[in-house]
Protein backbone atom coordinates (compact mmCIF):
# COMPACT_ATOMS: atom_id res chain seq x y z
CA UNK A 1 0.00 0.00 0.00
CA UNK A 2 1.07 3.81 -0.86
CA UNK A 3 -1.55 5.72 0.19
CA UNK A 4 -1.93 9.95 0.32
CA UNK A 5 -4.03 11.96 1.72
CA UNK A 6 -4.46 15.48 1.03
CA UNK A 7 -5.59 16.88 4.51
CA UNK A 8 -5.14 20.65 3.79
CA UNK A 9 -4.32 22.31 0.11
CA UNK A 10 -4.49 26.28 1.04
CA UNK A 11 -1.98 28.80 0.19
CA UNK A 12 -0.63 30.87 2.84
CA UNK A 13 -4.32 31.67 3.77
CA UNK A 14 -6.82 29.08 4.79
CA UNK A 15 -10.64 29.13 3.37
CA UNK A 16 -14.19 27.15 4.38
CA UNK A 17 -13.09 24.68 1.50
CA UNK A 18 -9.46 24.39 1.93
CA UNK A 19 -7.00 24.15 5.01
CA UNK A 20 -3.23 24.42 5.54
CA UNK A 21 -0.97 22.88 4.29
CA UNK A 22 -0.82 19.10 5.42
CA UNK A 23 -0.35 15.79 3.61
CA UNK A 24 -0.20 12.07 4.67
CA UNK A 25 1.39 9.32 3.60
CA UNK A 26 0.62 5.41 4.10
CA UNK A 27 3.00 2.92 3.21
CA UNK A 28 2.29 -0.72 4.55
CA UNK A 29 4.35 -0.51 7.79
CA UNK A 30 3.53 3.46 9.46
CA UNK A 31 2.28 6.72 7.82
CA UNK A 32 4.05 9.96 7.28
CA UNK A 33 2.95 13.37 7.43
CA UNK A 34 4.32 16.16 4.91
CA UNK A 35 3.86 19.62 6.44
CA UNK A 36 1.56 19.85 9.27
CA UNK A 37 -0.63 23.35 8.98
CA UNK A 38 -2.79 24.33 11.87
CA UNK A 39 -5.70 21.54 12.50
CA UNK A 40 -4.28 18.64 10.99
CA UNK A 41 -5.24 16.69 13.62
CA UNK A 42 -8.95 17.12 12.88
CA UNK A 43 -8.09 16.52 9.67
CA UNK A 44 -6.96 13.25 10.04
CA UNK A 45 -9.81 12.26 12.05
CA UNK A 46 -12.06 13.76 9.42
CA UNK A 47 -9.96 11.30 6.83
CA UNK A 48 -9.69 8.19 9.01
CA UNK A 49 -6.09 8.12 8.89
CA UNK A 50 -5.98 6.80 12.11
CA UNK A 51 -2.77 8.03 14.32
CA UNK A 52 -1.45 4.97 15.54
CA UNK A 53 1.13 3.94 12.81
CA UNK A 54 2.11 7.83 12.59
CA UNK A 55 6.08 7.64 12.85
CA UNK A 56 7.31 11.30 11.46
CA UNK A 57 6.68 14.67 10.46
CA UNK A 58 9.09 16.29 7.49
CA UNK A 59 8.94 19.93 7.04
CA UNK A 60 9.55 22.28 3.98
CA UNK A 61 10.06 25.50 5.65
CA UNK A 62 8.85 27.31 8.61
CA UNK A 63 6.55 29.55 7.60
CA UNK A 64 3.13 29.43 9.81
CA UNK A 65 0.96 27.57 7.61
CA UNK A 66 2.93 24.19 7.12
CA UNK A 67 4.03 24.31 11.30
CA UNK A 68 1.87 25.41 13.11
CA UNK A 69 -0.41 22.39 13.09
CA UNK A 70 2.15 20.53 15.02
CA UNK A 71 1.22 21.42 18.62
CA UNK A 72 -2.55 20.63 18.60
CA UNK A 73 -1.07 17.15 16.87
CA UNK A 74 1.14 16.55 19.39
CA UNK A 75 -1.41 17.18 22.27
CA UNK A 76 -3.93 14.76 20.24
CA UNK A 77 -1.68 12.30 20.67
CA UNK A 78 -0.70 12.78 24.42
CA UNK A 79 -4.02 12.09 25.09
CA UNK A 80 -4.92 9.06 22.94
CA UNK A 81 -1.71 7.52 25.14
CA UNK A 82 0.63 7.92 22.77
CA UNK A 83 4.21 6.54 24.34
CA UNK A 84 6.55 5.90 21.16
CA UNK A 85 8.65 8.79 19.99
CA UNK A 86 7.99 10.98 17.37
CA UNK A 87 10.62 11.65 14.90
CA UNK A 88 9.98 15.85 13.33
CA UNK A 89 12.37 16.57 10.43
CA UNK A 90 12.92 19.92 8.96
CA UNK A 91 15.29 22.36 7.81
CA UNK A 92 18.26 23.96 9.93
CA UNK A 93 16.39 25.39 12.59
CA UNK A 94 14.11 22.64 13.71
CA UNK A 95 15.81 22.11 17.10
CA UNK A 96 14.88 25.86 17.97
CA UNK A 97 11.45 25.57 16.63
CA UNK A 98 10.78 22.76 19.20
CA UNK A 99 12.69 24.77 22.05
CA UNK A 100 10.43 27.61 21.23
CA UNK A 101 7.30 25.57 21.72
CA UNK A 102 8.45 24.01 24.56
CA UNK A 103 9.16 27.54 26.19
CA UNK A 104 5.45 28.33 25.78
CA UNK A 105 4.20 25.07 27.14
CA UNK A 106 2.76 23.73 24.27
CA UNK A 107 5.01 20.48 24.13
CA UNK A 108 3.78 18.65 27.33
CA UNK A 109 3.74 15.49 26.44
CA UNK A 110 3.95 11.88 27.10
CA UNK A 111 6.22 10.87 24.56
CA UNK A 112 9.66 11.96 23.23
CA UNK A 113 9.69 14.72 20.10
CA UNK A 114 12.52 14.10 18.24
CA UNK A 115 14.27 16.82 16.39
CA UNK A 116 16.04 16.57 13.15
CA UNK A 117 17.87 19.10 10.94
CA UNK A 118 18.24 18.19 7.79
CA UNK A 119 20.23 20.00 4.13
CA UNK A 120 19.57 19.24 0.71
CA UNK A 121 21.73 15.90 -0.09
CA UNK A 122 20.26 14.23 3.18
CA UNK A 123 18.73 10.94 3.39
CA UNK A 124 16.37 9.51 6.04
CA UNK A 125 16.29 5.70 6.14
CA UNK A 126 12.23 4.59 6.71
CA UNK A 127 10.83 0.89 6.55
CA UNK A 128 10.72 -0.34 2.67
CA UNK A 129 11.72 3.43 1.68
CA UNK A 130 14.33 6.46 1.62
CA UNK A 131 12.92 10.36 1.58
CA UNK A 132 15.50 12.10 0.24
CA UNK A 133 15.86 16.19 0.67
CA UNK A 134 16.02 18.56 -2.49
CA UNK A 135 16.98 21.99 -2.54
CA UNK A 136 13.91 24.31 -3.19
CA UNK A 137 13.84 27.94 -4.16
CA UNK A 138 11.67 30.19 -1.86
CA UNK A 139 11.61 32.93 0.01
CA UNK A 140 12.80 31.41 3.41
CA UNK A 141 15.25 28.06 3.68
CA UNK A 142 13.46 25.32 2.01
CA UNK A 143 13.70 21.81 1.50
CA UNK A 144 11.66 19.72 -0.86
CA UNK A 145 11.28 14.99 -0.33
CA UNK A 146 11.35 12.98 -2.67
CA UNK A 147 9.81 9.27 -1.21
CA UNK A 148 11.56 6.73 -2.75
CA UNK A 149 10.88 2.67 -2.08
CA UNK A 150 13.43 0.16 -2.25
CA UNK A 151 13.77 -2.01 -5.17
CA UNK A 152 11.36 -5.38 -5.53
CA UNK A 153 12.23 -8.63 -5.97
CA UNK A 154 11.92 -9.49 -10.00
CA UNK A 155 9.72 -11.32 -11.17
CA UNK A 156 8.94 -15.22 -10.31
CA UNK A 157 9.23 -17.43 -13.98
CA UNK A 158 7.53 -20.08 -12.33
CA UNK A 159 6.35 -22.05 -15.75
CA UNK A 160 10.53 -22.59 -15.82
CA UNK A 161 10.48 -23.94 -12.41
CA UNK A 162 7.92 -26.08 -12.83
CA UNK A 163 7.97 -27.04 -16.45
CA UNK A 164 11.51 -26.56 -17.41
CA UNK A 165 13.25 -27.58 -14.18
CA UNK A 166 10.67 -29.84 -12.69
CA UNK A 167 11.12 -28.10 -9.52
CA UNK A 168 7.71 -28.68 -7.47
CA UNK A 169 5.76 -25.75 -5.96
CA UNK A 170 6.18 -25.26 -3.19
CA UNK A 171 8.82 -24.03 -0.12
CA UNK A 172 11.81 -24.25 -3.10
CA UNK A 173 10.39 -21.44 -4.72
CA UNK A 174 9.94 -19.01 -1.87
CA UNK A 175 13.47 -19.55 -1.16
CA UNK A 176 14.29 -18.96 -5.04
CA UNK A 177 12.42 -15.51 -4.79
CA UNK A 178 14.38 -14.58 -1.87
CA UNK A 179 17.93 -15.02 -2.98
CA UNK A 180 18.72 -18.04 -2.19
CA UNK A 181 20.17 -20.98 -4.33
CA UNK A 182 18.98 -24.83 -3.67
CA UNK A 183 19.69 -27.92 -4.51
CA UNK A 184 17.74 -29.86 -7.07
CA UNK A 185 18.16 -33.58 -8.18
CA UNK A 186 21.85 -33.15 -7.77
CA UNK A 187 22.38 -29.77 -9.14
CA UNK A 188 22.61 -26.49 -8.01
CA UNK A 189 19.67 -23.74 -8.73
CA UNK A 190 20.60 -19.96 -9.06
CA UNK A 191 17.94 -17.34 -7.99
CA UNK A 192 18.47 -15.83 -11.57
CA UNK A 193 17.80 -18.77 -13.61
CA UNK A 194 14.05 -17.98 -12.82
CA UNK A 195 13.48 -14.61 -11.17
CA UNK A 196 14.03 -11.52 -13.28
CA UNK A 197 15.64 -8.65 -12.94
CA UNK A 198 14.80 -6.46 -9.82
CA UNK A 199 11.92 -4.11 -10.53
CA UNK A 200 12.06 -0.24 -8.98
CA UNK A 201 9.48 1.20 -6.44
CA UNK A 202 7.47 3.64 -6.78
CA UNK A 203 8.24 7.68 -6.20
CA UNK A 204 6.46 10.41 -4.70
CA UNK A 205 8.02 13.86 -4.39
CA UNK A 206 6.56 16.54 -2.82
CA UNK A 207 7.82 20.07 -3.28
CA UNK A 208 6.70 22.08 -0.64
CA UNK A 209 6.37 26.26 -1.99
CA UNK A 210 8.72 26.54 -4.09
CA UNK A 211 9.55 28.27 -7.62
CA UNK A 212 11.15 26.14 -10.18
CA UNK A 213 14.40 25.09 -9.75
CA UNK A 214 17.13 22.59 -11.29
CA UNK A 215 17.34 21.00 -7.71
CA UNK A 216 13.57 20.00 -8.17
CA UNK A 217 13.89 18.73 -11.52
CA UNK A 218 16.90 16.37 -10.51
CA UNK A 219 15.20 15.08 -7.48
CA UNK A 220 11.49 14.21 -9.37
CA UNK A 221 12.65 12.47 -12.29
CA UNK A 222 10.51 10.00 -13.24
CA UNK A 223 8.35 10.42 -10.28
CA UNK A 224 5.19 8.45 -10.33
CA UNK A 225 3.15 11.03 -8.48
CA UNK A 226 4.55 14.72 -8.36
CA UNK A 227 2.60 17.38 -5.94
CA UNK A 228 3.71 20.75 -6.96
CA UNK A 229 2.93 23.87 -5.51
CA UNK A 230 0.23 25.34 -8.11
CA UNK A 231 -0.53 29.00 -5.94
CA UNK A 232 -1.10 31.27 -8.91
CA UNK A 233 -2.08 30.91 -12.41
CA UNK A 234 -0.84 32.23 -15.71
CA UNK A 235 -3.01 35.90 -14.97
CA UNK A 236 -0.54 36.36 -11.67
CA UNK A 237 2.92 34.98 -13.05
CA UNK A 238 4.38 37.89 -11.62
CA UNK A 239 3.32 37.69 -8.62
CA UNK A 240 4.23 33.92 -8.57
CA UNK A 241 8.00 35.18 -8.91
CA UNK A 242 8.03 37.97 -6.77
CA UNK A 243 6.47 35.77 -3.40
CA UNK A 244 8.24 33.21 -4.45
CA UNK A 245 5.64 30.16 -5.76
CA UNK A 246 4.76 28.57 -9.02
CA UNK A 247 1.57 28.70 -11.55
CA UNK A 248 -0.01 26.21 -12.77
CA UNK A 249 1.62 25.89 -15.72
CA UNK A 250 4.99 26.28 -14.61
CA UNK A 251 3.78 23.04 -12.49
CA UNK A 252 3.14 21.15 -15.61
CA UNK A 253 5.96 21.79 -16.82
CA UNK A 254 7.88 20.73 -14.38
CA UNK A 255 5.75 17.04 -14.44
CA UNK A 256 6.54 16.89 -18.42
CA UNK A 257 10.13 17.60 -18.13
CA UNK A 258 11.15 15.34 -15.66
CA UNK A 259 8.64 12.68 -16.76
CA UNK A 260 5.89 12.09 -14.13
CA UNK A 261 3.56 9.71 -14.38
CA UNK A 262 0.95 12.09 -12.43
CA UNK A 263 0.77 15.74 -11.52
CA UNK A 264 -1.18 16.66 -8.22
CA UNK A 265 -1.52 20.77 -8.05
CA UNK A 266 -1.76 22.11 -4.38
CA UNK A 267 -1.38 25.37 -2.37
CA UNK A 268 -4.07 26.13 -4.28
CA UNK A 269 -4.60 30.83 -3.57
CA UNK A 270 -8.09 31.73 -1.89
CA UNK A 271 -8.39 33.47 -5.14
CA UNK A 272 -9.34 30.11 -6.86
CA UNK A 273 -11.58 28.76 -3.56
CA UNK A 274 -14.51 28.93 -6.07
CA UNK A 275 -13.31 27.14 -8.58
CA UNK A 276 -10.15 25.76 -9.40
CA UNK A 277 -11.09 25.31 -13.20
CA UNK A 278 -9.15 27.71 -14.46
CA UNK A 279 -5.14 25.87 -12.63
CA UNK A 280 -6.80 22.74 -13.78
CA UNK A 281 -7.15 23.67 -17.33
CA UNK A 282 -3.87 25.65 -17.49
CA UNK A 283 -1.83 22.85 -16.51
CA UNK A 284 -3.61 20.17 -18.50
CA UNK A 285 -2.63 21.89 -21.58
CA UNK A 286 1.04 21.29 -20.74
CA UNK A 287 0.92 17.91 -18.88
CA UNK A 288 -2.61 15.77 -19.08
CA UNK A 289 -2.25 13.75 -16.26
CA UNK A 290 -3.09 16.34 -13.90
CA UNK A 291 -5.34 16.78 -11.08
CA UNK A 292 -6.15 19.43 -8.63
CA UNK A 293 -5.81 18.40 -5.16
CA UNK A 294 -9.05 19.05 -2.55
CA UNK A 295 -9.13 18.52 0.99
CA UNK A 296 -9.55 15.06 2.15
CA UNK A 297 -8.72 13.28 -1.32
CA UNK A 298 -6.81 10.00 -1.22
CA UNK A 299 -4.98 8.69 -3.79
CA UNK A 300 -3.17 4.61 -4.15
CA UNK A 301 0.07 4.95 -5.95
CA UNK A 302 0.01 1.88 -8.36
CA UNK A 303 3.44 0.36 -8.86
CA UNK A 304 5.16 1.18 -12.41
CA UNK A 305 4.42 -2.36 -14.30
Amino acid sequence: MLRITFLGTAGSMPTPGRNPSAITVNTEHEMLLLDCGEGAQQQMMRAKTGFGKLTSIFITHFHADHILGIPGLIQTLSFLGRTEPLHVYGPRGMHRFKQMFELMGFFKSKFEVCTHELAPGDEVRLRGYTMRVFRTLHNVPSIGYALVEDERRGRFDRYKAEHVLGIPPGPLYSRLHRGEAIEWQGRTIHPSEVVGAPRRGRKVVYTGDTRPCDELCEAAKNADVLIHDSTFGLEHAQLAKEVMHSTATEAAEMAKRVNAKRLILTHISARYSDDVQPLLDEARKVFAHTDVAFDLMSIDVPYPE
